[in-house]
């Protein structure tokens, strides 16, 4: 995911955090003394997972006038690509807070990559991804998102 501009907006952290059912006064409340204490309100932990939202590319967000395999009651005709890959581990590392009123850029990196024998799932090939979430003003760096994704050579056998 490459984004150019992911405005962190108070009404979408507030949504967020509705989203998640966490009412912490720091992710809604700007008057609040916890929000206070940072300049305004701040982002639950995962919020960053939101740019995807920015990112005109991304598989998720439907595009007009082309098919979308998304939501909808009927399916839209388009053709979902199966690439076998399994979400194993995602962490996200705050650097500091990330508060209401910033406006972010997200540019990916790869990791590492590595294999391991599974008695069930024949070999597994691990693959590393990071995203850097920096201020576009400031160009600090914000939160360090990493994932880790699987690919099993074969289908698990039951054991």
């Amino acid at each position: 995911m490459a984004v150019e501009r992911f405005p962190v907006e108070a009404s979408h952290i507030l949504m967020f955090a509705r989203a998640i059912g966490d009412e912490n006064p720091v992710y809604t409340d700007p008057a609040s003394p916890e929000a206070a204490a940072f300049g305004g309100v701040i982002a639950p932990p995962t919020f960053t997972m939101a740019a995807s939202q920015f990112d005109p590319d991304h598989v998720l967000r439907p595009k007009p006038g082309e098919p979308w395999f998304g939501s909808a009651r009927e399916p839209s005709g388009a053709e979902v690509t199966r690439t076998g890959k399994l979400h194993a581990e995602q962490h996200f590392e705050y650097h500091r807070p990330l508060v209401a009123g910033e406006v972010l850029t997200a540019t990916e990196r790869a990791g590492e990559t590595w294999q391991k024998e599974s008695k069930r799932g024949g070999t597994l090939s691990f693959e590393e991804l990071y995203i850097d979430y920096t201020n576009v003003e400031t160009g600090e760096l914000v939160v360090t998102a990493r994932f880790v994704t699987v690919i099993p050579s074969q289908v698990p056998t039951q054991g």
